[in-house]
C-alpha cells in the first residue's frame, strides 16, 4: 500500500488523455451546425446556375452575432439531381455564445439532396480552439492568441442533414499538445447527442512519460457532458491500470473535472517492489489548472499487496488519496475496516519464523514527505496491533490504544508506532490464560526485515498473568524472545513471592524471571511446618542479592551476589543463594568467599545463644531439619569454635523446641556432626579428632577416630580412642583402646 501511494501520481494522465478525448465531443458540436451550412448552399447559389463560383463567402447569424461562416475557392451545382461540389472548403464556426473558434477544412465536399448525405471526400482537419473573450470583441475577429488548438484529422465522413447523424469508418487521428492517437472509426447520433469511437482507441501523453491509454469503445455524452469507455487499460512504463469501464465528466468548457472507473478496477507496478491493487471502483478528480489530481478515491473492496524488500498487504472498503500540487500525494486516507499487513522479508533467515504484524482501525490517515514516500500515518479510535506466531499454536498478541500514530522510513517501510492513551496488550496461549499489560502509552519498533522488534509501555505499568502480577514506571517487551523488561520501581508478586529491584525480566513464555540491582524477594503466606526448623515459621521469608533467577515451573529461585536469606533470625548469607519455595530448601555456595549460617542453641539459663557457622557451601531442607556444611567449616559459639572439613547441623523440628521467647521463632540447635580434621578449640583447651558429635542439650563433646587428643595448658595432652567432654565444666571422660578397655575419669583443673 505505501509503495502504491507514491506511485498514483501517475494517473495523472487520465486528465491529459480525456482532454484529448473531448475533442472528439468538441468536434460533433461543430459538426452538427456545420449540417446547416452545407444543406443551405445550394439555396445560396441557387439551383438553375451550372457555371462555376469563385471565392464566394456563406455567413449565418442570430441575434447580431455570426454563427458560423463557409468560405470556398469554388463551388459547382449539377441540375441533375441537385448534387453540389464544393473546394477548398474552411468552415469557422464561432458559437451561439461566440465562445469558439473551430475550424472545419478540406479540399472535397459533396452534398446529395435527395439523401440529405454530405461526404467529404478523402483527408477533412478540423482545429478546435476556444475563445471565451469572443462577445467583447467585433464580430468574426480571429483571437488575439490561439492556445494550443486540438486537431482531429480523418477521412470519408458522412454526415446525414435528415437525421443529424454523422460517421465514419476511418481512422480519426486526434493530435494536441498534451497527447495524441487514435481511434477507428467514430459515430454521431443527433438523438442522444452522442458520439461513439467505435473501437481501437489508442491516445499516449507527449511529455516522454511513455502514458498511453487504450480502450476498446468511446461514447462521447453532450448531456450530461461525459465520456465512457469500455475496457480501458493505462500503461506507464512496466506500470498498468485496466477496468471494465470508465467515464470522464467534463465540465462545461469541456476539461475533465473527474474519472471514474467501475467493475474490477486493476493496477499492477512492476520493479523491485511490485504493487497489485484492486477494488470495485476509482474515482480521481482532476484539478481547475488540469495539470494534476486533486484527490483520487477508491471503494469497495479495496486490496493492495506490495513485494520486494519490504512485502505488505493492505484492506479498506474505501481509500481517500489527497494530492497537493501536480503529481505530489499530500495524504491518503483510509476508512472502514482498515488493515495493514507486514509481512518478513522473503528469503531472510528469519522469515520462516517470523511474526506476521497486523495493524487494523476503522480509519487510518496516511502522510506522505515531498511526495515521495510515506511520512507518517494515524489511526482512529479503536485501532490495534496484532501480532501473529508462525506457527499455528502459538502465542497471539494483540495491542490497543486510543490511538495510533505511525513513522514510516525512506521506503515506506513501517518503522516505528506511537499510542496513547489506555495501551494495552493481551497475549494468548492455547491452554493458558491470558497475559494482559496496561499502561498510559506503549511504542512499537519493527524491524527492517519485518515483524515487531520491541514494544515499549510507559506510565503506570501494571502485568497481570494468572497469579502473576507485576507493576512499573516503564516495561519493554521483545517477540522474539518473549521477555519483559521492568524498570522504574519495578515490583512483581508470584503467588506468595513478591520481588523488587533496578531491573527486573520476565519471560511471558516460560514464566521465568529475572531481577538485577538491589533485589529483594519477600515469600509471605506461609505456613508453619512443626516438622520443619531453619525456615519452619510462619513469619515471611526474606532474601536480598545483586541478581536473581527464578524458574516457574519448578519454583526454585537462584540469587547471587552478597545473597542474603534470613527468616525470624535465622540468618543465611552466600554470594550465591539458591532457594526452593515448595520444599524449603537452600542450597548456598561461596564461589571462593564464605557461606555465613547463624543458629541457635539454649544455654543452662535456658538463653538463646547464637552460633555462627561458616562454611564454602551449605545445603539445608526444612523436613530434614539438617543443615550440611562443605569446606573449611568453622562454627563458634559464645565460648568455643569447631572447625572441620564438614559438619551436619540438626536442629530440632519446630514442635519440639524448647519454649522460650528468646528463640524468637529460630532454628534451635540440636546436635552437631562433624567430620575430618576436627579440631575444638575453648579458652583453655584444644581437642583434635577424625569425627565430633556435639549434643546441644547437655554440651557434650565426643571426639572419636585416630588418636583424638586432647590438650590442656595445666595438665598436658591425653590421646585416647575415644574422648569426651563437657562444655559446662571441666570433667573428661576417657576411653581406652581395646588392648586397655579400662575407663579412666579425670578432673582437669582450670
Amino acid at each position: 500500500m505505501p509503495i502504491f501511494i507514491t506511485r498514483l501520481r501517475r494517473w495523472l494522465a487520465f486528465a491529459a488523455i480525456a482532454v484529448s478525448l473531448v475533442v472528439a465531443g468538441a468536434y460533433l458540436h461543430r459538426r452538427k451546425q456545420g449540417r446547416d451550412v452545407l444543406k443551405s448552399v445550394p439555396g445560396k447559389i441557387g439551383l438553375d446556375i451550372q457555371q462555376t463560383a469563385e471565392g464566394f463567402k456563406v455567413s449565418k447569424s442570430d441575434q447580431g452575432r455570426t454563427i458560423f461562416t463557409i468560405r470556398a475557392s469554388k463551388a459547382v451545382q449539377f441540375k441533375m439531381g441537385g448534387r453540389a461540389e464544393l473546394k477548398n472548403v474552411t468552415i469557422t464556426l464561432y458559437g451561439r455564445d461566440a465562445s469558439r473558434y473551430d475550424q472545419i477544412y478540406g479540399d472535397d465536399f459533396s452534398y446529395d439532396p435527395e439523401s440529405g448525405d454530405v461526404l467529404a471526400k478523402g483527408e477533412v482537419r478540423i482545429d478546435l480552439e476556444a475563445n471565451p473573450e469572443g462577445l467583447l470583441k467585433p464580430d468574426q475577429s480571429t483571437p488575439t492568441t490561439l492556445k494550443n488548438p486540438v486537431h482531429l484529422v480523418t477521412r470519408d465522413l458522412v454526415f446525414n442533414q435528415k437525421t443529424g447523424d454523422a460517421f465514419t469508418d476511418a481512422k480519426v487521428d486526434i493530435e494536441m499538445p498534451q497527447a495524441g492517437g487514435s481511434a477507428v472509426g467514430m459515430h454521431y447520433a443527433a438523438k442522444d447527442n452522442a458520439l461513439a469511437l467505435k473501437s481501437n482507441i489508442d491516445l499516449s501523453l507527449r511529455d516522454g512519460s511513455k502514458v498511453r491509454l487504450t480502450a476498446g469503445r468511446g461514447v462521447i455524452m453532450k448531456e450530461p457532458r461525459q465520456i465512457f469507455l469500455e475496457r480501458p487499460r493505462l500503461t506507464h512504463g512496466s506500470a498498468q491500470m485496466e477496468a471494465e469501464s470508465a467515464t470522464l465528466y467534463l465540465r462545461p468548457d469541456n476539461t475533465v473535472d473527474h474519472v471514474v472507473a467501475t467493475n474490477d478496477v486493476k493496477a499492477e507496478f512492476a520493479g523491485e517492489s511490485p504493487i497489485h491493487a484492486r477494488s470495485q471502483q476509482a474515482e480521481f478528480d482532476l484539478n481547475d489548472a488540469q495539470d494534476g489530481l486533486s484527490n483520487a478515491i477508491f471503494q469497495g473492496d479495496v486490496q493492495m499487496e506490495s513485494g520486494g524488500e519490504h512485502p505488505a498487504q493492505a484492506n479498506a472498503n474505501k481509500v481517500v488519496v489527497d494530492f497537493a500540487g501536480r503529481d505530489r500525494v499530500s495524504q491518503v486516507r483510509a476508512i472502514e475496516n482498515v488493515k495493514l499487513v507486514q509481512l518478513p522479508t522473503p528469503g531472510s533467515s528469519a522469515a520462516s519464523n517470523a511474526q506476521r504484524v497486523e495493524v487494523s482501525a476503522p480509519a487510518m490517515d496516511f502522510f506522505v514527505a515531498k511526495g515521495r514516500h510515506l511520512d507518517r500515518a494515524e489511526t482512529s479510535t479503536g485501532g490495534q496491533i496484532t501480532i501473529l506466531p508462525a506457527a499455528t499454536n502459538g502465542t497471539r498478541t494483540v495491542v490497543t490504544a486510543g490511538k495510533f500514530d505511525a513513522r514510516f522510513d525512506d521506503s515506506s517501510h513501517l518503522q516505528t508506532l506511537h499510542g496513547t492513551p489506555d495501551a494495552k496488550i493481551v497475549s494468548s496461549t492455547p491452554g493458558q490464560p491470558d497475559r494482559i499489560s496496561t499502561s498510559q502509552t506503549v511504542d512499537v519498533a519493527f524491524r527492517a526485515a519485518g515483524g515487531i522488534e520491541s514494544i515499549l509501555q510507559q506510565g503506570n505499568f501494571s502485568y497481570n498473568d494468572g497469579e502473576r502480577q507485576a507493576r512499573a514506571d516503564r516495561a519493554r517487551y521483545t517477540p522474539a524472545n518473549e521477555m519483559v523488561e521492568l524498570t522504574g520501581s519495578p515490583r512483581v508478586t508470584d503467588k506468595s513471592l513478591t520481588t523488587t529491584a533496578q531491573v527486573l525480566r520476565m519471560n511471558r513464555a516460560t514464566g521465568d524471571a529475572m531481577a538485577e540491582g538491589n533485589v529483594k524477594s519477600t515469600y509471605s503466606d506461609l505456613h508453619e511446618q512443626p516438622n520443619g526448623a531453619l525456615l519452619a515459621s510462619a513469619s515471611p521469608i526474606h532474601i536480598t542479592a545483586r541478581e536473581m533467577t527464578v524458574h516457574r515451573t519448578s519454583a526454585v529461585a537462584i540469587y547471587s551476589g552478597d545473597a542474603r536469606i534470613w527468616q525470624d533470625a535465622n540468618v543465611v548469607e552466600a554470594p550465591t543463594i539458591q532457594f526452593d519455595r515448595d520444599h524449603r530448601s537452600v542450597v548456598a555456595e561461596g564461589d571462593g568467599k564464605s557461606v555465613s549460617t547463624v543458629l541457635v542453641q539454649v544455654n543452662a539459663k535456658g538463653e538463646a545463644a547464637p552460633v555462627a557457622i561458616t562454611s564454602k557451601r551449605l545445603t539445608y531442607t526444612d523436613d530434614q531439619h539438617r543443615a550440611h556444611f562443605e569446606g573449611g567449616v568453622v562454627a563458634k559459639g559464645s565460648d568455643i569454635t569447631i572447625t572441620a572439613d564438614h559438619i551436619d547441623a540438626y536442629m530440632l523440628p519446630r514442635g519440639k523446641s524448647a519454649d522460650t521467647q528468646s528463640l524468637n521463632g529460630q532454628g534451635q540447635l540440636d546436635r552437631i556432626v562433624a567430620e575430618g580434621n576436627v579440631v575444638v578449640e575453648q579458652p583453655a583447651r584444644r581437642a583434635e579428632g577424625d569425627k565430633l558429635v556435639y549434643t546441644a542439650s547437655d554440651d557434650k563433646f565426643v571426639l572419636t577416630g585416630i588418636s583424638p587428643s586432647i590438650f590442656d595448658a595445666e595438665h598436658g595432652k591425653i590421646t585416647a580412642n575415644s574422648l569426651t567432654f563437657y562444655k559446662r565444666d571441666d570433667r573428661v571422660l576417657v576411653e581406652g583402646r581395646d588392648s586397655s578397655p579400662s575407663v579412666t575419669q579425670t578432673r582437669v583443673a582450670r
